[in-house]
């Protein structure tokens, strides 16, 4: 099994210069020959499972964010025995990652101590410690959505003058850009302040368990902490319950009409009852409505409150299933009656009383954390992380309005070390009464930056990289990314087939157990999601949390990307349906309209026609 060289890999013609997109440190060298041997040595691994498509300048900010906390986190702070952090490059466009382990077991010795003080202290003091952390996660947002962005006047205001104010709204405009950022990367530090912890209290509990019995499936051991509730299931409710009013006020044909909430919403304030229906759900939109439409990563992931015709076809979903007396609820008690019945019965297997003991502590630590592990992306990556993006188009509309952009959207082919540049050529030129320098450099500059990101998005990035270990231990590879040398081996085999569609049987992890058939539709986007239809399998590259009316309508997912802690491995033992991810190709093998069996007990994809 070979991976490339990453110094092997050549610039796609015309994109030559790429790498000033990006920070310096994300590159790989030639001329540093220590870093180099380091590259080469090294397995990298492409991050998919955040970064499904390349990443904008601007879109990078979140790498960079967790680049620091994830291994701040695991190297100097909670001090993870065997790993260090997560090093990072990007390949035209595409994010490579690679867990830095700690080599020296003596050194993983002294690192033991200092974990489980520092872990423990969190263990024990979990819930009143995640209760701080919503607050100061509430605060954070409540700050950001506070901040005003100042427009440069033609002339500052006489109160200036006579207030003494002593500051102009061109400091107070580079001040704010500043302030969002840094509330950026704090918002990213309290990300990871549980969530490594939270994963190794899974890796513990799984650990434990393989070694009771070397032959458990993974996903008998994560079918042991399924069936618990959690906020990010929230968003889904709401729209459960507006469509269980619209049906009850008798306006369900006023709201399913079209699709287009731009012609429902008009129609619906024509009706006493439809004005009604409005309230209803203008008192959820905040905060359940900045649920992202895709994963949150990216600036053109609007959550719902800016496309609100996602969230009006989720609720069109469940109308529809209502009126056909379909039962919408997820299926939480026979998930809880099949998680006890495999707790048990592997429990009652457990001969020694000591290790039954073990057993219990372990279980119960990986429940009481499991609520942060999907609840913070509600607050991060969807709340936080659509503010934010809103914020920056505040900022970007003074660029426009000053020449240094064509449109507001184009802010994102800059790097934020360069917006910043940019905003005090303007406040400079601002200042000084002349035109900025940037009105003739940036709007050229991002012309060409908008043709090198379209030719990375026609370039197939290789799933690994660099020098491949003989066996891979990092368990959050293995539990999130889906990494292991079995996975490695079977994305190898299909790479090798000159043309993906010639393929008729490939494997994955086995995310969610059962095995159903099934016409297959391949969906990247919200967009895609919306032509989905009832019965049929989704096929994706990830899936994101506003999916969740997609679950409503399917009966097995597969995705490209995960392990058996992955966000669609989770949402499909919830729903009790069979997954398969990490298949590494799905999606360039699968299209849509083919018939597919997925066996998601054994990972195996098997297409029929």
């Amino acid at each position: 099994m070979k991976f490339p060289n990453p110094h092997d890999i050549k610039d796609i013609p015309g994109t030559e210069g790429w790498q000033r997109m990006y920070p310096y440190q994300y590159q790989f060298v030639t001329d540093d020959p220590e870093r180099r041997q380091y590259e080469e040595q090294t397995f990298w691994f492409y991050d998919g499972l955040h970064y499904p498509e390349p990443l904008y300048p601007f879109d990078t900010i979140w790498d960079e964010a967790w680049y620091l906390a994830l291994s701040q986190y695991n190297n100097r702070i909670f001090q993870v025995p065997p790993v260090r952090g997560v090093d990072h490059r990007i390949i035209n466009g595409y994010v490579y990652i690679s867990p830095v382990p700690v080599k020296d077991p003596e050194e993983i010795g002294r690192r033991v101590p200092n974990f489980m003080e520092r872990a423990g202290y969190y263990y024990k003091n979990w819930d009143a410690l995640e209760e701080k952390w919503k607050k100061k996660m509430e605060a954070t947002i409540k700050e950001l959505e506070a901040l005003q962005i100042p427009p440069l006047p033609e002339l500052e205001d006489l109160s200036v003058v006579t207030e003494a104010v002593g500051e102009s709204k061109g400091f107070h405009l580079l001040k704010a850009y500043d302030d969002i950022i840094n509330l950026g990367i704090k918002c990213w530090q309290y990300h990871f302040e549980f969530l490594n912890l939270g994963y190794a209290a899974y890796v513990f509990f799984l650990d434990f368990v393989q070694k009771l019995f070397p032959s458990i499936p993974l996903q008998r051991v994560t079918q042991m902490i399924s069936g618990i509730d959690v906020i990010m299931y929230q968003p889904d409710e709401e729209l459960k319950k507006l469509a269980r009013k619209a049906v009850e006020l008798g306006i369900d044909q006023a709201v399913t009409f079209s699709q287009e909430w731009h012609e429902v919403e008009p129609a619906l304030k024509e009706l006493p009852q439809g004005r009604e229906w409005l309230a209803a759900l203008d008192k959820v939109r905040y905060p359940w409505f900045y649920i992202s439409t895709g994963t949150g990563w990216y600036h053109h992931d609007r959550c719902w409150n800016d496309a609100m015709n996602v969230p009006l076809s989720g609720i069109q979903t469940y109308i529809d299933k209502i009126k056909k007396g379909v039962n919408i609820e997820r299926p939480m008690e026979q998930v809880r009656a099949e998680r006890d019945r495999i707790t048990a019965e592997y429990r009652g297997l457990i001969e020694k009383e000591e290790d039954r003991k073990q057993f219990d502590e372990l279980l119960g630590c990986a429940k009481t954390v499991f609520p942060y592990v999907e609840n913070h992306l509600f607050y991060v990556e969807h709340w936080f992380h659509s503010v934010f993006w809103n914020k920056i188009r505040e900022v970007a509309a003074i660029l426009k309005i000053h020449g240094i952009i064509h449109d507001i959207e184009d802010v994102w082919y800059l790097r934020r070390d360069e917006i910043k540049q940019a905003l005090w050529d303007v406040t400079t030129a601002w200042a000084t009464g002349v035109r900025p320098r940037g009105t003739a450099t940036w709007p050229k500059e991002i012309e060409w930056r908008k043709g090198v990101l379209q030719k990375f998005r026609e370039w197939s990035p290789p799933p690994a990289i660099g020098t491949v270990p003989e066996v891979i231990q990092e368990p959050f590879t293995i539990v999130l990314w889906g990494v292991t040398n079995t996975s490695l081996a079977d994305w190898a085999k299909v790479a090798e087939v000159k043309d993906p569609s010639s393929v008729r049987e490939f494997k994955g992890f086995a995310g969610s157990p059962g095995v159903v058939e099934g016409k297959a539709r391949v969906c990247r986007t919200v967009d895609d999601i919306r032509q989905l239809q009832e019965g049929e399998i989704l096929v994706a590259p990830t899936t994101s949390p506003s999916w969740a009316p997609a679950f409503a309508k399917i009966k097995a997912c597969v995705t490209d990307v995960g392990g058996i802690m992955s966000h669609a491995a989770i949402v499909c033992r919830e729903y009790g349906m069979p997954a398969v991810v990490g298949t590494g190709h799905a999606t360039k093998i699968i299209q849509t309209g083919m018939m597919i069996r997925v066996d998601g007990s054994t990972g195996a994809i098997s297409i029929a026609r």
